[in-house]
């Protein structure tokens, strides 16, 4: 098996620490190191380094090349543009499909907090097994914890098997990003599972789940296979594809009996959001801090500082979000912190387009 990892996105609901021009997964949000280079020392316990590949888009290769200086540059696979992970996706099956069309890939996101490694990887090896034995889609999902509107949703249907400890089940439906009350009846129901976009199969299925589910950007794709064979141009096929989701494209009108999903068990979290962030690093509800920071009566709330020569003063507060960067302050609830659409926008119509 190859792993991909996903690392074209933005991000930008960690505004302004995440950005279009430096996204989360190059920052040390976490720890002391980038979420991505995190995620690849990761997959180095399962992965020789010549499996591991990066997806990414064209403006984000300096990056890979200043964190992973020593990553082989066809291990490094450069979108021609920024279009969603339909088009990466099937541009990354396509590439790898020459070679290896047979050969399990699993696409991994970059910045995502993993608490049990050991059981993570063997979640993987479980997905690989069940790909030469069935023929089958695998995807990971996850028993959601709360109603959230900004992840999608897989319906799983009866337990299929369990195979080191590792549970696998059948799939029913996937539903992307519900409104909150619909996210509050898939908690309380039970079957439905936070998608956590782990997908696994070979190059050629996934190609011809584009050819089947999605025949415009399918026919594109094998032209862009066959273009990429011949080491010609395929930046004008690429952009006739459409910008949308791998998601959207293919898994939620994908036949139920072609997927398997294996129930993630091994913590967890989407560094999506500045709450999703705290509730991931704090104890007993407590308050997240970094850089230099001075509270009292403060409690439950996210102060980050990247300013080394400015202190962060806190007050009186609870339940708030502060984050200071060089060019951008950030003051907001962390119940609100879920949803910075409305201030990427302000910044678009003002024309501070610098601090996106």
């Amino acid at each position: 098996m190859k792993a991909v990892i996903l690392a074209g996105g933005a991000g930008t609901r960690l505004w302004p620490i995440s950005r279009v021009s430096r996204p989360k997964q190059f920052v040390d949000l976490v720890g002391d190191e980038p979420l991505i280079k995190d995620t690849y020392r990761r997959l180095l316990r399962m992965f020789p380094s010549e499996k591991i590949y990066f997806s990414i888009s064209p403006s984000y290769e300096c990056f890979i090349k200043d964190i992973f200086p020593d990553v082989d540059d066809k291990n490094i696979l450069i979108e021609p543009e920024k279009r969603d992970t339909g088009p990466a996706m099937g541009f990354v099956a396509a590439v790898l499909g020459v070679d290896d069309p047979e050969e399990p890939i699993v696409f991994i996101p970059s910045d995502h907090y993993i608490g049990d490694e050991e059981i993570f990887l063997r979640s993987l090896s479980v997905g690989n097994s069940l790909i030469l034995s069935t023929g089958k889609l695998l995807d990971i999902a996850i028993t959601p914890t709360f109603p959230s509107t900004v992840l999608g949703y897989t319906k799983i249907s009866d337990k299929h098997n369990e195979i080191d400890d590792i549970e696998i089940y059948g799939f029913k439906s996937h539903h992307e990003k519900p409104d909150y009350e619909t996210a509050k009846k898939y908690l309380d129901d039970g079957s439905y599972l936070w998608h956590a976009s782990y997908y696994m199969w070979t190059p050629q299925k996934f190609l011809e789940a584009y050819d089947k589910y999605s025949p415009e950007m399918g026919s594109v794709l094998r032209e862009i296979q066959k273009e990429y064979k011949k080491g010609g141009d395929i930046s004008g096929l690429y952009s006739q594809l459409t910008k949308i989701s791998f998601d959207y494209a293919v898994t939620e009108n994908m036949n139920p009996e072609d997927v398997l999903i294996i129930k993630g068990s091994f913590g967890w979290s989407d560094i999506g959001a500045w709450d999703t962030l705290h509730d991931r690093l704090s104890v007993d509800s407590n308050n997240v801090t970094k850089g230099e920071c001075a509270l009292v009566d403060t409690n439950s709330s996210l102060i980050y500082g990247f300013n080394k020569n400015k202190l962060i003063a806190v007050v009186g507060m609870e339940d708030v979000v502060i984050v200071d960067s060089e060019d951008a302050l950030l003051v907001c609830s962390k119940n609100s912190s879920q949803n910075l659409k409305g201030l990427i926008s302000h910044l678009k119509k003002n024309n501070l387009d610098s601090l996106l």
